[in-house]
C-alpha cells in the first residue's frame, strides 16, 4: 500500500511538471510584449574642436570647450573638456541629426559661442579666439561687418582727435616752399 501512494504521488507530480512546462513553452510563442525590447543607440559623430588664438594662429592649451545639446529650442545639459597643447579636443557621443551649442572660454580671450548642426559622422571646427576689447555701449556708435552672412559689431578705428579750431597750427617740420 506504501508503495502503491508512493507511486500515484510520484505520476501526480510528474503530471503537474509536464502541464506547467507545456503553459510556459506557449508562453514564448506569444508575441513579445512584455518586459524590455533593445533599442540601439542612435550613430554618432566625431566632433574635432580647434582653439586657435586669432593674432597668430598658435593653439590655446587649457581652453575650457563646452558642448550643450539641443532639443528643440531646451538645454539639455552640457559636457565639458579641456583642449590639449595642440589646442584640440575630440567628442564622440554626439548623436547625428542634433543641434549642440559650443561653447569655449579660455582666459585672456572673449568668449565663444554659436550652434552647429551636426550633420555628417566626421566634423572639424576651428575657432580663433579674439582678445577682449572695447566695453560696448549704447552710447556710441558700433560699426557693423558683415562676415560670413552674420553681422559683427568691431572696434571703432582709432582716429586722433579734432584739432581745436581757436589754437594756432602746430609748426610743421617739413620747409616750406613759396
Amino acid at each position: 500500500m506504501v508503495r502503491r501512494t508512493i507511486f500515484l504521488l510520484a505520476v501526480f507530480v510528474a503530471g503537474f511538471g509536464l502541464a506547467a512546462f507545456a503553459v510556459a513553452a506557449q508562453g514564448q510563442d506569444a508575441p513579445a510584449k512584455r518586459g524590455r525590447k533593445y533599442k540601439a543607440p542612435p550613430p554618432t559623430a566625431r566632433i574635432e574642436v580647434t582653439v586657435l588664438k586669432d593674432v597668430n594662429g598658435k593653439p590655446i592649451e587649457n581652453a575650457s570647450v563646452i558642448f550643450h545639446p539641443m532639443v528643440g529650442e531646451k538645454d539639455e545639459g552640457n559636457m565639458e573638456q579641456k583642449t590639449n597643447e595642440d589646442g584640440k579636443t575630440i567628442i564622440d557621443v554626439l548623436p547625428i541629426g542634433d543641434t549642440v551649442r559650443l561653447q569655449v572660454i579660455a582666459r585672456g580671450f572673449q568668449t565663444f559661442g554659436e550652434d552647429y548642426k551636426i550633420d555628417k559622422a566626421e566634423l572639424g571646427i576651428q575657432i580663433r579666439m579674439l582678445r577682449p576689447g572695447e566695453q560696448y555701449s549704447i552710447y556710441k556708435d558700433h560699426p557693423t561687418v558683415v562676415q560670413d552672412g552674420k553681422s559683427k559689431v568691431t572696434a571703432p578705428e582709432s582716429t586722433p582727435p579734432p584739432a581745436k579750431p581757436d589754437a594756432p597750427a602746430a609748426p610743421s617740420s617739413q620747409p616750406q616752399t613759396n
